[in-house]
């Protein structure tokens, strides 16, 4: 009997590109039928807190407030080795004056908002924004800083804006460990077979879209909005590599490390052990 199997993940390239071999019918799906389910990632992270699909791409920071619901799959992971979201701004300012402007955050359960508090330590100023909008509002000067993620991590000079921060750096260089961003959940009540073939079907997709590259770059090209080929395939290079195939020992680290930090700082429920599906 085929089991279906909600597959939920962001319209972004770098989605795009790890779940290609999938959507296109390149690799074996295990006796699953996937069903595909775009949308945000603010979306998904609201969803997951209902347990609503299967199978779910989720924010790091948002696995505090589903892991009753979703175990991670060491498979399909974002991890920002030595780079990451960044803080920008119009004027040039020092990271140290971040506290005393108001800061653009691309949603609350965000792993870079969760970040992005980490770092500060101590309260300020944000507003909530579409995460496309956040770059054309710092430049017309509407906020003092922006908080990127996805592609405006690349294309924010294009714009003459100044970054301030690059988060994923900061945390490399504190925890020698790749900044854990989002990863790819299963909901604990499927069988521990469907959660492996799952498992086992989401890396060979990602193994297939690094194998034909140009072939997924050019799939991820239709979410990849006005990004240049050239760009697209940069930034799917950045978020979809080595750590995503498998995250290894180091990337469950981090994971675990970045919420227990979070936790230790009273941003977050406590979560205990990370589950993980291997």
């Amino acid at each position: 009997m085929t089991t279906q199997i909600q597959l939920g993940h962001s319209p972004d390239s770098d989605d795009a590109f790890m779940f290609y071999g999938l959507a296109d019918h390149k690799v074996d799906d295990e006796g699953l039928q996937f069903e595909h389910i775009l949308r945000d990632i603010q979306t998904l992270n609201e969803w997951a807190k209902d347990g609503k699909l299967e199978c779910t791409a989720i924010s790091v920071h948002a696995y505090a407030y589903v892991h009753d619901k979703y175990a991670v799959l060491v498979h399909g992971a974002s991890m920002g080795d030595g780079y990451g979201p960044m803080i920008v701004s119009r004027d040039p300012m020092l990271a140290e004056d971040l506290p005393n402007v108001t800061i653009a955050i691309p949603g609350l359960m965000t792993s870079a908002f969760l970040a992005l508090s980490l770092y500060l330590q101590k309260p300020y100023n944000y507003v909530v924004m579409p995460f496309d909008e956040i770059m054309p509002a710092v430049h017309r000067g509407e906020v003092a800083a922006g908080l990127l993620i996805h592609e405006g991590q690349l294309t924010h000079t294009k714009l003459g804006l100044y970054n301030i921060l690059d988060l994923g750096k900061w945390w490399k260089e504190d925890t020698g460990l790749p900044l854990p961003l989002g990863v790819n959940t299963i909901r604990k009540d499927l069988p521990l077979d469907v959660q492996l073939r799952a498992s086992r079907a989401l890396k060979a997709s990602i193994e297939y879209g690094l194998a034909h590259r140009a072939a997924a770059v050019n799939h991820a090209m239709q979410y990849a909005g006005d990004m240049d080929t050239e760009t697209a395939d940069t930034f799917v290079g950045m978020y979809v590599n080595d750590w995503t195939v498998h995250m290894g020992e180091a990337g469950k680290r981090s994971i675990q490390l970045f919420l227990d930090r979070a936790v230790e700082r009273g941003l977050i429920p406590p979560v205990g052990a990370v589950e993980f599906v291997e």
